[in-house]
């Protein structure tokens, strides 16, 4: 019979987060989230329709959310709102091991 004890460090579970080990993975983890985020927020806005459209059809619907897509990534890139950092700074301070810098990451 195999000791339970023998088996240790395997649980079978990866949470992932061995990704996110080095700071410029977890900013790019960042950015994306602030990307979906504002990316959903932009559809539910668009959902709300205030107003007929002059024009509807699925082409322009598909157009239309194909150019959001790249409106929200450029979005997240040059001009952040902020969400993206803070979960940033959020995940860094749960991994002793990216701070090890001091943590003086502080502006």
């Amino acid at each position: 019979m195999t000791d339970v004890g023998s088996i240790s460090g395997v649980t079978g579970i990866d949470s992932g987060l061995g990704r996110a080990a080095t700071k410029d993975n977890l900013a790019k983890a960042g950015q994306q989230f602030e990307s979906v985020f504002t990316g959903m927020m932009l559809k539910s806005m668009r959902q709300a329709k205030l107003a007929d459209p002059l024009f509807d059809s699925k082409a322009l619907d598909t157009f239309r959310d194909m150019s959001d897509e790249k409106v929200v990534q450029q979005m997240a890139t040059h001009t952040p709102l902020g969400i993206g950092k803070a979960m940033t700074e959020f995940l860094s301070r749960s991994q002793p091991d990216l701070n090890a810098d001091g943590g003086s990451q502080q502006e």
